[in-house]
């Protein structure tokens, strides 16, 4: 099945897609990477005991990557994302009830379901079939770079939020304090994400949406068959590996917030103003890089990704950046985070130029994402146990050495992916 450039969903559809997936990952991810020293604080944690919680998520997110894709084959995206996004903003209120260490994990457990068994796959399908057979680039352009809008929009809010009910100086602010007013941003992204649920279930359907098409032939194949025609495709495999490399380094940009405070001495909310500037850096980068990618090629444009990425890495990893060197710090943050966001960008629209067909799409994101989203299991104790027993720049070196280290071989695994894929549009020409 090909993907048609005729009836093609109008724009809100995509709008109403960038919405909803990143909003579904606020409570489990965004709050932590722009307020990390605050849910530390909040939340009585340490960055193991956090990075365990990301890792409980990882695990239920590993079984659900897979089985979630083939569901993402048959059934309408726009109710698995609606039901997704419910689902996910409960968790919110039980989250604001700042719960024992153990419920926070039980709590990320059940996020690692609604936002990938429901979620994930129909997202990423959904947007395929926006972007048509040229315009793949643009398509996962824009839900990235809207996506990092969206989380930087949102993270602008809560860091107003948080800031307007801190009535004293930081210096001297009390837990219960630092608590009230988190739940404020809690709770206000409690009530967003169900408002984006709303919004989904009732205009995310046209009259020539693929999703109320009729089954193909090839959808209606068992679930055992898809898996064989997915796994015989050589890029599949590549792709696994790119994701895996790309999402480290996606998930140590947690880091950068903490990195602010504890080495660049800045407060809590000036740390927080840096993970939500970051944040502002992605939309930029995202959109840029989906144009240009389909005026070339995505694995072009993800080589260059993971050469940024590693050069970024590399001057953090050397320990030359402390507190005096503010111009630095963000030099380096805009490298790490632009290699970061461009493969993110790519490694979904790189999907049409691996010859992946698009009736089978939800069950390869879901074997694609069983092994390249690995690092929501290790990355996050990893993380937290290199902070924690080297406190200060040294813990901070030895987490951006795992992400140089990383860069590299996502850059080996998209060279291959390259050179593979052009042997084979020549063979076909």
């Amino acid at each position: 099945m090909a993907i048609s450039q005729n009836n093609k969903p109008p724009l809100h559809m995509i709008l109403l897609l960038i919405l909803a997936g990143e909003s579904i990952f606020i409570l489990p991810f965004v709050l932590a990477r722009i307020f990390r020293p605050t849910v530390l604080d909040v939340f009585q944690l340490n960055n193991f005991q956090l990075g365990t919680c990301f890792s409980v998520y990882g695990i239920v997110a590993f079984v659900s990557y897979l089985w979630g894709g083939t569901l993402a084959d048959k059934f309408k995206p726009r109710i698995l994302i609606a039901l997704a996004l419910f689902l996910t903003a409960l968790g919110g209120l039980v989250m604001a009830s700042y719960p024992s260490y153990t419920i926070m994990k039980i709590l990320f457990g059940y996020w690692g379901f609604t936002t990938i068994f429901l979620f994930w796959g129909a997202m990423i399908k959904a947007t395929r079939v926006w972007g048509g057979t040229s315009k793949q680039g643009r398509a996962f352009g824009f839900l990235e770079g809207g996506r990092g809008l969206v989380a930087a929009g949102m993270g602008t809010i809560g860091v107003l939020i948080f800031s307007l009910f801190i009535t004293v100086d930081l210096d001297k602010v009390t837990l219960i304090e630092q608590q009230e007013a988190f739940r404020y941003v809690i709770l206000f992204t409690s009530l967003m994400v169900t408002v984006v649920g709303l919004l989904v279930l009732f205009f995310m359907k046209t009259k020539h949406s693929s999703e109320d098409s009729a089954p193909t032939a090839v959808t209606k194949r068992t679930t055992y068959a898809n898996f064989k025609s997915v796994i015989k495709i050589p890029s599949v495999w590549l792709l696994m590996v790119i994701i895996l490399c790309a999402y480290v380094g996606y998930k140590l940009t947690d880091i950068f917030s903490l990195y602010a405070k504890e080495v660049m001495l800045y407060d809590e909310i000036k740390s927080a103003q840096v993970g939500t500037f970051l944040l502002y850096i992605r939309p930029v980068v995202c959109v840029s890089i989906g144009l240009l990618a389909d005026r070339s090629r995505a694995s072009l444009w993800m080589i260059l990704g993971f050469i940024t990425m590693l050069i970024g890495g590399v001057f953090y990893a050397t320990g030359i950046i402390d507190a005096q060197m503010h111009l630095l710090f963000f030099m380096s943050l805009i490298i790490t985070a632009t290699g970061v966001y461009a493969i993110r960008t790519l490694y979904f629209a790189a999907m049409q130029e691996g010859h992946i067909p698009l009736a089978i799409t939800g069950t390869a994101v879901g074997v694609i994402s069983v092994v390249g989203y690995t690092p929501d299991i290790f990355v996050g104790p990893v993380m937290g146990y290199l902070l924690d027993n080297s406190p200060g720049v040294t813990g901070h070196q030895h987490v951006f050495v795992m992400l140089s280290i990383f860069a590299a071989v996502g850059l080996v695994a998209s060279l291959v992916f390259h050179r593979i894929n052009t042997k084979k549009n020549s063979q076909n020409k």
